[in-house]
């Protein structure tokens, strides 16, 4: 592979593999609050905040890390009080208790009014208007977590428009820094097989986040305690002691312990930190209870995170689809890889899981997103056990067809397209539900 090919997708994965802490949307809107804030210039009296829908989905039942609570309201206080708009979705590291105490005062004291914005250009839209002394500060988020659609061009640079969405990824416009690399499977794994060992190495920091985020969660008690209960005597007694229950024991701990509101970051994928966990756990606990080496484990976090960028391209940052399916068909294709699977192999992989989980609804971000990474991963160590074995979904079943792309494209035609009613369903039971 050339090297320009390979400072692309190297660009690209350093773009999308990032620390973050929190849950990325209402860490996302506390960012744009910390700079609407900036650019204020003062404390804001007043806080207006307008969100697309499935950003107010994603932030309605996640904890907020420092706090010990849930939603928007405490994530806005805190980001235009004490965000830093440099931190990007680690906006909030600084907290304290005794800044979420300023913050809770703060919310009791100025209206935080907090509404949809009904004509939002994308999925991922944040809008933040802060006022004092007769001034105002804005600042908009739009396509990307952290991108500032004021101070960049407006064209959407993740998932593009619908025509793009609609064309095969290797034939899309290439765009700035490492965005528009020309990805297909094929080229996911040439590059994750081939690239010098030392040009990927980076890679290896998002098994050191999210393993210290798992340890976190089982020597303590976040959510639902999922990865505590499997590591136990009823978990084990029911899942026995082997890869297949460890996997899903630490990658549900992480979970556990992000969603619950833990400071420890995480490493993200595509702006999502669960996506980062189940892209990543699940590939190192393989290869460390497989006894693979170092350069294999790191070669399958590159498949495991790029697959995953290579679905949301065409999937586009946020639907009505669970980020688990796409990053546990990134996982499913990093243990193929750790099994000894040929890139033929790693397309059964890839079929198996299409066939398995496409149309797993997202119903927002909360603590029993745990569940659903276990029900991703479960599916990736059977689609991988039996791809290696040369079995997969045929040509002839549901959405599978004979190119993996295609297949891939299908997988996300029916998240971003057809699942768009169900999205606005799902928020209506949401917003009005008896509690």
């Amino acid at each position: 592979m050339e090297k320009e090919l390979r400072d692309q997708l190297v660009a690209l994965l350093k773009r999308e593999v990032v620390p973050a802490i929190g849950c990325t949307e209402p860490m996302a809107v506390a960012l744009c609050a910390a700079k609407a804030t900036e650019r204020l210039g003062q404390r804001p009296e007043e806080i207006e905040v307008k969100l697309s829908a499935n950003i107010l989905k994603n932030a309605m039942g996640v904890g907020i890390p420092g706090t010990g609570m849930v939603g928007l309201p405490i994530a806005i206080a805190l980001g235009a009080l004490i965000g830093k708009s440099e931190y990007g979705l680690e906006v909030l590291r600084d907290n304290t208790p005794q800044h979420t105490t300023e913050a809770k005062a703060y919310m009791n004291a100025h209206p935080i009014n907090i509404g949809l914005k009904p004509d939002a250009p994308d999925n991922l839209y944040i809008e933040v208007i802060t006022r004092a002394a007769g001034k105002e500060g804005k600042a908009i988020i739009a396509y990307e977590h952290t991108r500032f659609i004021d101070e960049a061009p407006l064209n959407p640079p993740f998932g593009g428009t619908s025509k793009e969405r609609s064309t095969p990824a290797e034939a899309l416009p290439q765009r700035g820094s490492g965005e528009g690399a020309p990805l297909s499977l094929r080229t996911v794994y040439d590059f994750a097989t081939t690239a010098p060992i030392e040009e990927i190495l980076f890679i290896n920091e998002a098994k050191q986040l999210n393993e210290r985020a798992a340890t976190e969660a089982l020597t303590h008690n976040y959510g639902h305690n999922l990865g505590k209960t499997l590591s136990r005597p009823l978990g084990r007694g029911i899942m026995g002691e082997s890869i297949f229950s460890h996997m899903l024991s630490v990658t549900s701990a992480a979970c556990d312990a992000r969603m619950a509101g833990a400071m420890t970051p995480v490493m993200s994928n595509s702006g999502s930190g669960n996506q980062g966990i189940a892209a990543t756990l699940p590939v190192c606990v393989y290869a460390h209870d497989n006894h693979n080496t170092d350069e294999e484990l790191t070669r399958a976090l590159i498949l495991s995170h790029l697959t995953a960028i290579y679905i949301k391209q065409s999937l586009g940052r946020l639907s009505a689809l669970c980020g688990c399916v796409v990053a546990s068909t990134g996982s499913s294709v990093g243990i193929t890889y750790l099994m000894g699977g040929s890139y033929e192999q790693i397309t059964f992989a890839v079929k198996n899981m299409i066939a398995t989980l496409a149309g797993m609804v997202c119903d927002g971000a909360k603590p029993s997103c745990a569940l659903k990474l276990c029900s991703g991963v479960s599916t990736a160590a059977l689609s991988a056990m039996l791809a290696i074995q040369n079995r997969h979904v045929s040509a002839a079943e549901g959405l599978i067809e004979d190119d993996v792309d295609r297949c891939i494209h299908n997988l996300t035609r029916i998240g971003h397209d057809g699942m768009k009613e169900t999205d606005r369903l799902v928020l209506d039971i949401m917003t009005h539900k008896g509690c």
